[in-house]
């Protein structure tokens, strides 16, 4: 397949209007990919739709979310779907990219359970630390241990589902990248497609949600760094995965 011939269906759990184009436009971006070849599932406009809607796609990739919580479908009623998206690709060896709440969503439609933990909250930018498996990986094998990419959640996977490697991690967070075993899945706590600037923006704008005073703000905005070999991740899943 070229490159050009590749379709993807992006789930998008973003409610604000500005935000909903960033992140579009951020993993247009870093995939290497033009906009006519995604195809946005946006959770908040369309909560409810079935598994086969990946059917005719090359990939699924999921983002993160401000609003929503994999811990409350009662109050966000695409979770549900999310899950079984997710567990329907896995069936059909569709492959996958998710980001943030698309990992907690995995974790969870895997059989486990994503918990709040706001002691261990991570919330800027940190070094990522890869394990043995990922000097093996597709994706990871040519990625620098201690790479620096943007984090931001309060909740995290509380354990690994069976059958997945553990492929990275934080000192915060036991959990940061895995690959499903044999499957061409990817999920990752961390983001991925998120640079620095974007992230500096975003959080100035999400505040309110995250920080408790204009103090941590501007701490966390003096601490960011780039995040390039995050972002490479991207387009390393499109030519060694999607393309391979």
């Amino acid at each position: 397949m070229n490159q050009q011939d590749l379709r993807i269906l992006y789930m998008q759990i973003r409610e604000d209007q500005m935000t909903r184009e960033e992140e579009l436009n951020e993993f247009i971006r870093y995939s290497g990919l033009t906009r006519d070849q995604f195809t946005v599932l946006n959770t908040f406009d369309t909560p409810s739709f079935p598994p086969t809607v990946i059917e005719g796609y090359d990939a699924l990739f999921v983002g993160g979310s401000s609003d929503a919580s994999v811990r409350e479908p009662e109050t966000y009623p695409f979770v549900e779907p999310s899950k079984k998206l997710i567990r329907y690709c896995l069936e059909q060896s569709i492959p996958v990219f998710a980001s943030c709440f698309g990992f907690q969503v995995a974790v969870e439609a895997l059989g486990k359970k994503v918990i709040l933990d706001k002691e261990r909250m991570e919330m800027g930018t940190y070094p990522i630390s890869l394990t043995d498996a990922a000097k093996i990986d597709p994706l990871f094998h040519d990625t620098p241990n201690n790479f620096i990419a943007v984090s931001g959640h309060k909740e995290r996977a509380a354990e690994l589902p069976d059958g997945v490697t553990l492929l990275a991690y934080t000192d915060l967070c036991p959990y940061h990248a895995i690959r499903v075993d044999g499957k061409p899945f990817y999920a990752f706590q961390f983001h991925p497609e998120i640079d620095k600037d974007d992230f500096c923006g975003r959080i100035t704008r999400y505040k309110e949600r995250y920080l408790d005073s204009d103090g941590a703000l501007q701490k966390v905005l003096d601490t960011a760094q780039p995040t390039p070999e995050a972002n490479k991740l991207v387009r390393k899943f499109v030519e060694r995965i999607l393309l391979a």
